[in-house]
């Protein structure tokens, strides 16, 4: 069979295409000048290493690839067949395998009164041959470690938490073990597990054979940094065949590469020379991105006759290896490959949109009618904001929680105004600050630069006033709400989200909303109302 790679090239391209245009739960594109889709599922957002796996999958999928898993535990020995005397300096990058031992626990007469004395009775013969078979058969295997509490608390029938305080105090040698390590490790490449697996099926498949996996690999670095990580994804690919060259790698390089926006490729040697390739055939791929130029984002090669013969396989074979993260890290512009990866252990930083997002009420009515009272003391008090006190004005009446019920937006004092001057303001978020601000020319560049909650200290108060009245009717009370000087978000009806109020800290920003609101409402209670 012969390969062309313009066709691979097509087919990928129209993929890209059409997952682009799809809906909700595949590809999207993402906001915030993002140049690439992003995958979402509902409201929620895909971590950004997992939704390339996800691309890299469909794209593999799309290009006739099946998918395979491959071994992630490696014999020592197949890195010695695979590496050849180079073996030694790779295996210092792996992980080895250990175990603890399972120890030969003997039961003496001391041991025996000290259990005793821990169940506060003595041990009976039948539970002392028992807690010696049990003792024994988890050295044999018989017994997993899982298990051994549970059977020694059967035979001594006790309760798990006396057992572990006898195999605490009485069985010393369970504290004291060591892991023993095998000759057993965790692949560092998935090329360990691709001889593996071709030279188990390679005779039993039609042929060309296409396999791909994306999947974890380990790799023991000194330290962890912003481009390293002791276990990474790898994004691999095999072609097998008689006919399969170099080529191949160039085809599926650019048909893979071009599903995430790449154009205009380069294939450089790669002069690092892996054994287990064709001298010569080992070739960086270098692909030119729209925002990022030019980057090497993949690796490919033959594989060497001799590796293949260490394991019986007897066509070539083309490997292509690509790390998830570095792509994930291009498409993201990310420049930290750990906080890419667990962004959970590292500052988030929120915009202010996010900012705004978290800023809520305090309290607000629970019932449909309540809403209708905030909602004429609202408008009550910025019809009458301006009127000298003492004055009051009628702002609702019907019924409400079972009782009929008056409100009055009032000032009693003299020489003030219904309304204090801040009850205008409006909460915005700027430069991560939170700000009630009024609408005049001081404030003009944070109305218009910042992110506006939707939220007046008005509305605020409208609605901590409804509230406080709608709970007071259900008891069949009077209550009068009154709100002087703000100080405190919460003084106006607002709470800020425990994780937007740690970034505005953390970042040293400030939260402001401090102003003269002076807005008294009270309620009266008229009896019960009609539907009573």
């Amino acid at each position: 069979m012969r390969f062309d790679p313009s066709e691979w090239k097509e087919r990928s391209r129209k993929d890209f295409e059409a997952t682009w245009h799809a809906g909700p739960g595949v590809l999207t594109p993402a906001a915030s000048g993002d140049h690439y889709p992003r995958l979402r599922y509902g409201g929620g957002k895909a971590h950004p290493v997992f939704d390339t796996i996800h691309r890299l999958r469909e794209t593999y999928l799309a290009l006739g690839f099946d998918e395979a898993e491959n071994p992630v535990i490696v014999d020592e020995q197949d890195v010695y067949r695979q590496f050849g005397p180079e073996a030694m300096a790779v295996l210092d990058r792996v992980f080895y395998l250990a175990g603890l031992p399972r120890p030969n626990v003997g039961i003496a007469r001391d041991r025996l009164d000290a259990i005793s004395g821990i169940l506060g009775r003595p041990v009976e013969a039948k539970a002392e041959e028992g807690l010696r078979e049990t003792l024994h058969g988890y050295k044999k295997g018989t017994i997993d470690g899982d298990d051994l509490v549970h059977a020694i608390a059967v035979v001594l029938s006790a309760d798990d938490a006396s057992v572990v305080r006898i195999l605490d105090s009485v069985f010393p040698e369970f504290r004291s073990l060591a892991p023993e390590s095998t000759r057993r490790t965790l692949r560092s490449h998935m090329t360990s597990g691709w001889f593996l697996s071709l030279g188990a099926c390679w005779q039993h498949r039609s042929h060309p054979i296409r396999l791909f996996s994306v999947d974890r690999c380990f790799r023991r670095e000194q330290e962890e940094g912003p481009t390293r990580l002791m276990t990474y994804h790898s994004a691999s690919c095999v072609v097998a065949g008689e006919h399969v060259t170099n080529d191949v790698g160039m085809a599926v390089s650019e048909a893979l590469l071009s599903a995430f926006g790449f154009s205009d490729f380069q294939f450089r040697p790669d002069e690092k020379r892996s054994k287990y390739y064709m001298p010569g055939s080992q070739t960086e791929v270098y692909a030119r991105h729209p925002v990022k130029g030019w980057v090497e984002v993949a690796t490919f090669g033959m594989y060497s006759p001799a590796a293949l013969g260490e394991y019986g396989i007897g066509v070539p074979v083309m490997n292509l290896g690509l790390g998830v993260e570095r792509l994930a890290m291009i498409l993201h512009a990310s420049e930290d490959v750990r906080m890419l990866s667990y962004p959970q252990f590292y500052p988030v930083h929120l915009t202010d949109r996010e900012i705004a997002a978290g800023v809520r009420l305090k309290e607000e009515p629970r019932t449909p009618e309540g809403r209708r009272v905030a909602l004429a003391i609202r408008e009550t008090a910025a019809a009458h904001a301006t009127a000298p006190g003492p004055c009051a004005f009628p702002a609702w009446e019907g019924d409400l929680c079972g009782h009929r019920i008056t409100v009055t937006v009032e000032e009693p004092e003299s020489n003030t105004k219904l309304c204090g001057p801040a009850c205008g303001n409006e909460i915005f978020v700027h430069q991560g600050a939170v700000l009630g601000v009024p609408d005049n020319e001081k404030w003009a560049q944070v109305r218009k630069e910042g992110v506006s909650t939707g939220i007046t200290y008005l509305e605020a108060v409208a609605m901590l006033a409804a509230a406080r009245i709608e709970e007071a009717a259900a008891c069949g009370k009077p209550v009068t709400v009154q709100v002087k000087m703000a100080k405190l978000p919460s003084d106006i009806n607002l709470r800020i989200a425990d994780h937007a109020m740690r970034f505005i800290t953390d970042s040293k920003k400030k939260v402001d909303v401090r102003g003269p609101v002076f807005l008294t409402v009270k309620s009266e209670v008229k009896g019960e109302g009609s539907g009573s």
